[in-house]
């Protein structure tokens, strides 16, 4: 009996430390578990991704367990590897790729670029003429049909993050920072790879010198298609809905809430739609307007709107005969009469007689009057050629369609014919403005309220509610072809989304008012309630409520405030920014989690950085928001568009 009793109490006083220990302090301890193996992107890829896609053991969070996953097909010891060597210009005078394209170990391809690179892009990389940034040229990391990696060249806005490297922005750019230049260079790189094979999978890149090794393997799918069904919403986002209706319809969770009395009441749907300013130009050309189709020997196209169409036969004495006649037939096709500025007969002449006829109406005729179809009134043989400068205007025999210009001579021995018809036509552009209103139902829609807008990109309403902003008038340039047009309205498009309810059924709603009973009339020690009896009536009862201890926690995570000089070596399209500036260094800021020890708050300081807040409480966010709002104000008054609005 003495035995039992004293393993007994033997084994009390063993489990005593983990009787006493409570939950918040287990849950605590847990916390701390998780977060020292998932607090920040370098833990998770030391303990999870490198591991996982290797195909080595994971332990988990508590480290009672291990397990070796299996989630690659292939596994390599060099996806890729990068070389960048600078030169005495600041440039990358060398930088080659080399690229294991099966995974199975082996180099297949080696890319070595044949300018040097001036400047460094997310997802590409600018040349320039060495130490310089002129004669630039903008090319973005792609993949052939083959797979193979390539440069494209494209324009600088197609590319993103881009910075200058050379001694046009500083001395030892790329030394200095070597290891974030190899990390954005391989990443541009990387990017365009997964981009055009999404079952690749990098686990881990290391540095050495001027090279970057990313090793990998792939991921995703064991298939030899990069065309995966796993990735084919990235293409097609529109299957996504559907995919989502079968899988629903199978799915036994989703019908029975379907099929619950919420789930066919009234419902809510969100409605999205626009109201478009849409204005397009008319580039026209003269030949648009006004055009010779048939007969005539000329058009002469000046360019500023004015035309010359002549017909005849000018040369001296190119016509002969004994009072012969010669008809001289042109055809002109108006297309535009309203663009029809002026059209005159400028200038005829004939040797010996002559008359000019529009669509067979006599308009001029000479040397002297000469109306009828038959021979002319006086001797035919004059001798001489009749010259006249009518400058008749033409406009009231020609509306739109075609017309016929008719030179119709009498000849005795030699003489000649000739006629110019001069025209100035309207090439000016003539704006088409029209407004596309996509949400005319939803707004007729007596169950439909407005929810959201977005005028021009500034909120005027925001869930439901006004926000008071009105944007100011914009003034968009827009162009087609040779027309160039700059237009200023109060707005060009309304983003909006409405709430629109509808019912879904014809079962009775939910009722509620029990819950809402419940959360009206209790407090942190009384527990109300209300009960519906079978006849209508209403019961109503409280009870003593209590929650547990929860114990004391932080204000908040404190947190610091860092900055490290960094030149301003950005670039944009009109060049480098820094060089725009009269001041080339700015700061990047950095916020760092702060380590306690002994009691005490700790920052992290970085390379480089210096302290401009100490740990606390730090709230700059109406900073944060104050700058955003700044970036978005400026773009918004700056955006210049040719397409049709």
């Amino acid at each position: 009996m003495k035995g039992e009793l004293l393993l007994l109490a033997s084994a009390m006083f063993l489990t005593t430390p983990a009787i006493a220990q409570s939950v918040e302090d287990r849950a605590r301890a847990a916390a701390e578990a998780s977060r020292a193996k998932t607090s920040d992107s370098d833990t998770l890829q030391q303990n999870y991704l490198t591991p996982g896609l290797a195909g080595q053991p994971i332990a988990t969070i508590d480290n009672s367990k291990t397990f070796n996953p299996s989630i690659a097909c292939q596994k390599t010891a060099t996806l890729l590897e990068l070389l960048a060597q600078p030169a005495s210009s600041g440039d990358i005078g060398t930088l080659r790729v080399s690229r294991d394209k099966d995974l199975d170990g082996t180099v297949d391809q080696t890319l070595t670029l044949p300018m040097p690179v001036s400047g460094i892009c997310a997802n590409g990389v600018i040349g320039c003429q060495p130490g310089t940034w002129n004669q630039c040229h903008s090319y973005k990391w792609d993949t052939n049909a083959s797979g193979d990696l390539k440069l494209s060249e494209v324009d600088l806005t197609e590319l993103a993050g881009c910075y200058c490297v050379n001694n046009s922005c500083g001395a030892n750019l790329i030394w200095g920072n070597l290891a974030s230049v190899l990390k954005d260079l391989g990443g541009g790189v990387i990017g365009a790879l997964t981009t055009a094979d999404p079952r690749i999978g990098v686990a881990q890149a290391l540095i050495d010198g001027p090279v970057i090794r990313y090793i990998g393997a792939q991921s995703t799918a064991c298939t030899t298609n990069p065309s995966l069904p796993q990735t084919a919403y990235r293409s097609n986002p529109t299957a996504l809905q559907n995919d989502a209706a079968v899988a629903s319809s199978s799915n036994s969770m989703f019908q029975t809430l379907k099929g619950s009395t919420a789930g066919i009441g009234q419902a809510v749907q969100d409605r999205a739609c626009t109201i478009t300013r849409e204005v397009s130009l008319n580039a026209v050309k003269a030949e648009d307007i006004i055009a010779r189709t048939a007969g005539g020997y000329d058009t002469y196209d000046y360019g500023d709107g004015s035309l010359a169409f002549v017909m005849g036969s000018p040369s001296d004495n190119s016509l002969s005969g004994s009072c012969s006649f010669y008809d001289f037939r042109m055809t002109l096709h108006v297309a535009d009469p309203d663009r029809l500025q002026d059209v005159r007969l400028l200038y005829w002449f004939a040797d010996d007689w002559g008359q000019v006829r529009v669509d067979g109406q006599l308009v001029f005729s000479g040397p002297s009057a000469w109306t009828d179809m038959g021979y002319p009134p006086g001797k035919c043989e004059r001798k001489s050629t009749f010259y006249s400068y009518p400058n008749l205007d033409l406009k009231p025999w020609l509306g739109k369609g075609d017309h016929e210009i008719w030179l119709r001579v009498a000849v005795s021995g030699g003489g000649e014919a000739f006629a110019m018809v001069h025209a100035n036509v309207d090439l000016s552009c003539q704006p088409t403005e029209k407004l596309v209103d996509l949400c005319a139902g939803n707004a007729t829609d007596s169950k439909c309220q407005l929810f959201d807008e977005t005028v021009d990109g500034v909120d005027t309403v925001k869930s439901g509610v006004a926000t008071g902003l009105t944007p100011l008038a914009q003034t968009r340039l827009f162009e087609s072809g040779a027309c160039s047009l700059s237009l200023t309205r109060p707005w060009f498009e309304r983003k909006r989304r409405y709430r629109c309810t509808f019912d879904n059924g014809s079962l009775p709603q939910p009722d509620l008012s029990r819950g809402a009973y419940i959360i009206d009339h209790s407090t942190e020690t009384l527990l109300a309630d209300r009960v519906k009896a079978k006849d209508g009536s209403y019961s109503t009862s409280s009870s003593a409520f209590g929650l547990p201890d929860r114990g004391s926690v932080p204000a908040c995570e404190a947190i610091c405030k860092t900055r490290a000089p960094k030149a301003n070596s950005d670039v944009a399209v009109d060049g480098v920014v820094g060089a725009k500036q009269n001041a080339p260094v700015g700061y990047d800021t950095f916020y760092h989690s702060c380590t306690t020890s002994a009691g005490v708050s700790q920052c992290p300081l970085g390379a480089g950085e210096e302290m401009v807040s100490d740990c606390g409480c730090l709230d700059d966010f109406p900073e944060a928001v104050v700058m955003m709002q700044t970036v978005r104000l400026g773009g918004a008054d700056m955006i210049c568009t040719s397409e049709a609005r």
